[in-house]
């Protein structure tokens, strides 16, 4: 009976320490440790809107401002995930008289970070081996996946 349920124990730690899904809010931190891929997803949050505020929201436009830390080369990258944002052209305004065509697209509420251990410059993600860190510096809570 004894080595059932050492056993049983030993499935189940090795399994929590494999995958995590932790929900961090400003502040706050996640770590991942060795992942093979690490998820991160912006909750999904409508603009607050302010017109009398020229756009600007109490909670910015539903993106999330994040900090990556990688212990693999003591680097930190910022990270921002704006789904409710957009790089649209202005063409609309101004009638199409700057000759510019209309592009561009929302931004992204997810993003998910692979090893990648030939790829690790300085000024990006790259390897993500080793401890990782992200912390949430904006006010919409993340979701960060450990893989």
């Amino acid at each position: 009976m004894k080595k059932v349920t050492l056993l049983t124990l030993a499935f189940f730690v090795s399994l929590s320490a494999s995958a995590f899904a932790d929900q961090i809010a400003k502040g706050q931190t996640a770590s991942c440790d060795n992942a093979k891929a690490i998820t991160v997803e912006v909750a999904k949050v409508e603009p607050a809107a302010d017109a009398k505020n020229f756009g600007h929201t109490s909670n910015d436009r539903g993106t999330a401002s994040l900090v990556v830390w990688k212990s693999s080369n003591f680097t930190t990258v910022p990270l921002t995930l704006g789904p409710n944002d957009s790089n649209a052209t202005f063409v609309g305004a101004d009638h199409g008289l700057t000759g510019i065509e209309q592009r561009g697209e929302n931004g992204r509420a997810k993003v998910v970070l692979t090893h990648q251990p030939e790829f690790s410059r300085g000024d990006s993600i790259g390897d993500i081996s080793g401890l990782v860190k992200i912390t949430n510096t904006g006010v919409i809570p993340v979701t960060v996946s450990c893989n």
